[in-house]
This record gives C-alpha cells, structure tokens and sequence, in this order.
C-alpha cells in the first residue's frame, strides 16, 4: 500500500480486516515495526476520534507522532496552481509539503469539504497535492469526499458482529444506511466512503434510505438499492448506520429536518434486533434518540474504539511496503 485515501487503495478488505482484529488482539505485537520513524499528522479541520486514534496507533507501532494544526499552529496554505497569492494565505502547498516530506516518513492529512462549490470538493485538491508534492506515503484522515478509516473501521465492527453471531443459513447481512436530521448541513464524506466499502466488500445486502433530492454521488453508491421510505428499508435489517449529510444535487443545502427520520425504539423494532451504528459525534434525540444510543442495540462505542485498530492495520501495511 503506497497511499491510503479510499477503499481503491486496498487489495484485499477482508485481510486488512483481520489484520486490524490481530493488532486488537494484540495491540504491540509489532511494536518495532515503526522504531525510528515519524508520521506527521496534519489537521486542516478539528477532530477529537481520528487524532487521537491514530496517534496512538503509530505508538503503538513503535512511531513517534506529531500533531500539526495547520491554519492555527502553521502559515494558511495555499493550493491552487498558479495562483497569485495576493491573498490570505501565506504559504503553497509546493512548498511546504516537499519539506514536511523531509521532516516525516508518512503524511496524515485531515481536510474539509466547504459545501459551497462541489466541483471544487469533489476534485479533492488538498489531498491530492500532498500527495503530488510530500514525497512520501499519504494517509486520508478524511478528506473533502470520503472517510476511509472511518469506513474501514465500520467493516471491522461488521465482521466482528458476524464472527459473534452468525446469521442463519450463513444468509448476507443486510445494511441500511439511513439519513438523519440535523441542524446544520454535513458533508456527504462518511456516507460516500460507507457506500464504496460496504458495495466493494460485497458481503452485504446494501440499501441506503433518505427522503427524495438526497441522493449521493453515485460513483459511490452504485450497486446499492435506494428506498425513500424508512420504514420500508428497516425491515428485516441486521445493520443500521445512521448518518446526515448535506444534498448533492444542490449542493450543501438541508430542505428537511423531519424528526420522524430519527431512528426511535419504534422504527428499530422493524428491524431483525438489528445493531444501530454511527460514526460519532452524535446529536443525540436530533439524529438519534436517546433510547436507541444507551440501549442494547447501540454499538457505537465499540465502533468508535475500533478506530484504533483500523489505523493502526493501515500503518503497519505503509510501513511494510516502504
């Protein structure tokens, strides 16, 4: 693996699934592997589960981490081509990244859609020109599109569910990912990179269910069954991932915050004592009620824990192909 940035830079899913499990099982087994090296960790927005896992990830490989707010701790980066920067920013990315190629052994890069131009978002410019210009491997700790260690993450709670608790007549699971209210217009990131990992996997029966004009991309969603009516997808589920994300089409807007999306005890019941999933923070009765999130059902915090596992299965495949 040269870069991880999407679910197109993993060969096998299901072996970096396990790989992932092992390095839960034990969390230092290959503590040496990183001696000696850097990774720099750069955020252009905030985070609190992606820093902090992947920090610990690369210590628990034998890594040192560094921690880079850029924007905040650094110079405002610039990353048009050409640009005459007559602007606010005060450094270009063709700069910067060829010296922090210098400083570090692999790059970790957090960036943010605006959700105003979706041309612009979609053409993933930040990630891309480090990618151009670091001169060393590139890790996505989101990007402007897609959520990778996130979705790897949500296929290894998945796989270690199933490994618990077999379904019967070893039948494919269903997954629904359903869109939630919310206050504010989101990214489509983590529902995007969701739907490229659950229908490249191809393991699952995938439906994803929102109310009409938000569709995503379907670049990423291709292969997926759409249904409008939640109640309607929730049957039979074995599981819910439940997410909001801004429109497409018109981009970055919220035409509805319809509270009869949040998933309650009532709509879960539809489903086969399905496990309800979300990739946190949570707004909890905006997205998801309360009785769902502390109930039985709720696997959110081992989810959320399992962010550990994928970064560090992720690393440690960069760290071996160097």
């Amino acid at each position: 693996m040269k870069n991880f940035v999407s679910v197109q830079d993993v060969e096998d899913i299901d072996a970096l699934v396990q790989k992932a499990l092992a390095h839960k099982a034990d969390p230092l087994k290959n503590k040496t592997l990183g001696a000696n090296k850097r990774i720099g960790c750069l955020f252009l927005n905030p985070s609190m589960r992606t820093r902090l896992s992947t920090q610990i990830a690369a210590q628990n490989l034998g890594m040192e981490a560094i921690v880079f707010n850029v924007g905040q701790d650094g110079w405002a980066l610039e990353f048009e081509d050409e640009a005459i920067m007559s602007g606010s920013t005060v450094e270009h990315v063709k700069d910067a990244a060829p010296v922090l190629g210098k400083y570090f052994d692999l790059l970790a890069i957090r960036t943010f859609p605006s959700l105003k131009n979706r041309e612009d978002d979609y053409s993933e410019l930040f990630i891309k020109q480090f990618i151009k210009y670091a001169g060393v491997p590139v890790v996505s700790l989101e990007s402007a599109t897609l959520h990778p260690l996130q979705s790897l993450t949500d296929i290894i709670t998945i796989s270690e569910e199933l490994a618990k608790a077999p379904l019967p007549g070893g039948r494919r699971a269903k997954i629904v990912l359903t869109w939630a209210p919310h206050v504010k217009p989101l990214p489509q990131c983590v529902a995007n990179s969701f739907s490229q990992w659950i229908n490249a996997w191809g393991k699952a029966d995938f439906v994803i269910t929102h109310p009409e004009d938000y569709e995503l991309a379907e670049q990423f969603t291709k292969g997926a069954t759409i249904i409008y009516n939640q109640e309607e997808a929730l049957k039979d589920a074995d599981f819910v991932y439940v997410k909001n994300w801004s429109t497409y089409d018109d981009y970055g807007k919220i035409y509805t915050n319809n509270p009869k999306w949040m998933l309650t005890n009532k709509r879960w019941l539809l489903t086969n004592n399905a496990k309800v999933m979300h990739c946190l923070p949570v707004r909890r009765n905006v997205e998801l009620s309360d009785e769902i999130l502390d109930g039985p059902m709720s696997i959110v915090t081992q989810q959320a824990g399992n962010r550990v596992w994928a970064a560090q299965a992720v690393l440690s495949e960069i760290l071996n192909a160097k």
